[in-house]
């Protein structure tokens, strides 16, 4: 690993990434606080298909939810699954979410059926399980694989389940598109093994 990050212990790395995602984390619920004393005059922030003027809300939209309900079922995983993928740096993290939620979001405003306003962070949990379900196995990095099994275990059935297009009220495209751009991001932000030093004898 270089970069500013590369003299941090693995304590620096976890209470970095633990201030990262309670900050984000509570961002979302400050922001639903707004949205409920305003009459949830944040929920027109969610991406309505195929409307031009709604593709400056591909990112809004991933901050946004319809309800504390909404927001605390997405509270837990986000929390959880952020934090794991950013204990291998901070920068790779945030660039690795950044690509969910815009080809999601895109991807939302594509396909979702028309009429239908899209909103939450569930987009970025989907995104976030793929990434670190494939990336132990992309990088070769056996600790990464068996995070990625254990993380496959816990929450698996939970994905699964939110891919079903039968849910009402539930975006499942959002949801696998989500999931799509989290393996595309492990291969793109991919990190290569450094290679030994040559020794001579």
């Amino acid at each position: 690993m270089s970069g500013p990050q590369a003299g941090w212990s693995n304590g620096d790395r976890a209470l970095a990434a633990g201030k990262l995602m309670l900050a984000w984390v509570a961002l979302l619920w400050l922001l639903e606080v707004v949205d409920v004393a305003t009459g949830h005059a944040l929920d027109g922030f969610g991406v309505t298909p195929r409307d031009p003027s709604e593709l400056v809300d591909v990112v809004p939209s991933s901050f946004i939810h319809f309800g504390f309900a909404h927001l605390a079922a997405n509270t837990v995983p986000l929390l959880v699954l952020g934090f794991l993928a950013a204990l291998a740096g901070l920068r790779r993290f945030l660039l690795v979410c950044a690509l969910i939620i815009v080809v999601d979001g895109l991807g939302v405003w594509l396909i979702a059926p028309a009429q239908t306003n899209t909103a939450g962070a569930s987009g970025v949990i989907f995104g976030l399980f793929g990434f670190l379900l494939v990336s132990g196995f992309v990088e070769r990095r056996p600790w990464g694989v068996l995070a990625g099994v254990l993380i496959a275990a816990v929450w698996g059935g939970s994905i699964l389940a939110g891919l079903a297009p039968t849910q009402t009220g539930v975006s499942w495209q959002g949801h696998l598109l989500g999931l799509l751009a989290g393996v595309a991001a492990a291969f793109v932000f991919r990190r290569h093994p450094t290679a030994p030093a040559a020794l001579t004898r």
